[in-house]
């Protein structure tokens, strides 16, 4: 019997995320938080003490903000990150370490000063599908990911978190 697997693409950004990176983010600036998600990573930023907005809008039709910090669906990226570039504003944006290896990565961002941000450790995100928490998903998550960020201007290019 053949099945065919529905791709999901709903990981939510723990509170924990925004708050390893917070010292990091220009304080200065408003963040878009592009990709609505759940609607709770805009709040939690706003409780690190961040002007944000994050509007159910679409990425794709709209120009928000100053600086972008998102978790984009990792689906789409090869639709986002000329997007992110077309947009040419800074950006910290959370993706799979692989990503930076892809041809459409490399095209849109070769010799353009990407820096990265190295958590301590695995991103354990919240894994909705159709927006529930499926049964037997745990804390863990089994892929790791970077936070990517251009225009940023960290005195390193890649940045490792304590």
């Amino acid at each position: 019997m053949n099945s065919v697997k529905k791709k999901h693409d709903d990981y939510m950004t723990p509170k924990s995320a925004w708050e390893n990176i917070s010292h990091l983010i220009p304080k200065d600036k408003i963040i878009w938080e592009a990709f609505y998600g759940d609607g709770n990573s805009g709040n939690d930023l706003r409780s690190l003490g961040f002007e944000v907005i994050h509007e159910d809008v679409d990425f794709f039709t709209h120009d928000l903000g100053d600086i972008i910090v998102s978790n984009p669906p990792f689906s789409q990226t090869k639709k986002i990150m000329p997007r992110l570039k077309e947009l040419g504003k800074p950006f910290i944006v959370i993706m799979p370490c692989p990503k930076l290896s892809s041809l459409y990565f490399r095209d849109a961002f070769k010799g353009e000063g990407i820096q990265l941000i190295i958590p301590r450790k695995r991103i354990h995100f919240k894994k909705l599908i159709n927006g529930v928490a499926p049964e037997g998903w745990g804390k863990s998550c089994n892929f790791d990911c970077f936070y990517y960020c251009w225009k940023i201007g960290f005195e390193h290019d890649i940045n490792w978190l304590e």
